[in-house]
């Protein structure tokens, strides 16, 4: 029985792996497709929606294909050199916290546009949205830093290490215990608790709002008339609503995963494919993983003039070669 839930829970973390392999090309399309500015987004929406659609390209690479991928198929390869090892490991923790926080800051950012008129003038602006993005970025890579350093090599083999080992000196250090825990409170237990407030006040600040305009448009006997601007904030709830919801799902697993092993101090191994929190453990980073792909599908769901820009990159490879054949002939 623990051996059909091994290879179950294996086949699962390759079928998904493999199809975010694959998926990372819609994240290149999000990037191509935002950046040309044709979405009828504002800049500010557009460049978080950048950034967002980079950083989770970066958990593509650096923990799906330069990890994952390499260990399954690629053993003892360059990437499986202790240094590199470690690096890999340390960039593949900087670009989940990046992921994680740009959908924080852009959950903070249409907060702000909704709930908070007079400072969305100064705050929902390109500008700040460069520096939001870069201050995310720098001190990801910062705070992961020490990620680098928690690994030693795994075996020598002609003077050569090979794999990464968490130190086991490092359990009984104060310092990197505390490290540990600072690091589990940033991700991710703060960004989860604040997504769901800041939603929670998104909501009902609108909900409110909307009730209120209904009833003037009523006593003005405009109710037949269309509403810009509750049709802009439509569509914006539901872009943030679809970004947010899909990262609290995803990340669910994980959270309630955490919760219970660093607090309520439950024990399992990992290894053992019979225990239901380590079937926790690799189903949440299964979802993990799947919630560095779905932004695009939200954008091509939510947005129409998004779907518009997708089916011209995909037609184009075709009218340019219908072009050149006519040119030819």
């Amino acid at each position: 029985m623990e051996c059909l839930n091994k290879l179950e829970i294996n086949r699962n973390e390759k079928r998904i792996i493999q199809n975010l392999y694959w998926i990372k090309q819609g994240n290149l399309v999000a990037i191509v497709i935002l950046s040309r500015g044709r979405c009828g987004l504002s800049k500010c929406i557009t460049h978080y929606l950048v950034a967002m659609a980079a950083a989770d390209l970066f958990v593509i690479i650096f923990d799906v294909i330069f990890y994952e991928i390499n260990d399954m198929y690629f053993s003892y390869s360059f990437l499986d050199y202790t240094p590199v090892c470690s690096l890999n490991i340390a960039l593949v923790f900087a670009a989940i916290d990046c992921s994680v926080w740009l959908t924080v800051a852009f959950t903070f950012d249409r907060f702000i546009a909704i709930c908070c008129q007079r400072l969305r003038v100064r705050y929902c602006t390109e500008r700040t949205a460069a520096i939001v993005t870069v201050a995310v970025f720098g001190l990801s890579f910062v705070e992961n830093i020490p990620i680098y350093f928690e690994n030693e090599h795994l075996e020598i083999i002609d003077n050569i290490a090979w794999f990464c080992n968490v130190k086991s000196s490092l359990s009984n250090l104060p310092i990197w215990v505390a490290y540990f825990f600072f690091d589990i409170t940033l991700t991710p237990f703060a960004p989860f608790v604040l997504i769901v407030l800041l939603n929670a006040v998104t909501i009902r600040y609108i909900m409110r709002a909307n009730r209120l305009r209904r009833g003037f448009r009523r006593n003005n006997n405009n109710e037949n008339h269309s509403d810009p601007e509750m049709e802009n904030r439509r569509k914006s709830i539901i872009l943030l609503l679809a970004i947010s919801s899909c990262f609290i799902l995803l990340w669910m697993v994980t959270f309630v995963h955490y919760v219970c092993t660093q607090f309520a101090g439950i024990q399992f191994m990992l290894t053992d494919y019979n225990d239901p929190f380590a079937i926790m453990e690799h189903t949440g980073y299964m979802l993990q993983c799947l919630s560095s792909c779905t932004n695009t599908f939200i954008y091509a769901v939510a947005q129409a003039k998004f779907r518009e820009e997708l089916k011209h990159i995909i037609k184009y490879p075709l009218t340019l070669s219908s072009w050149l054949q006519k040119i030819e002939t």
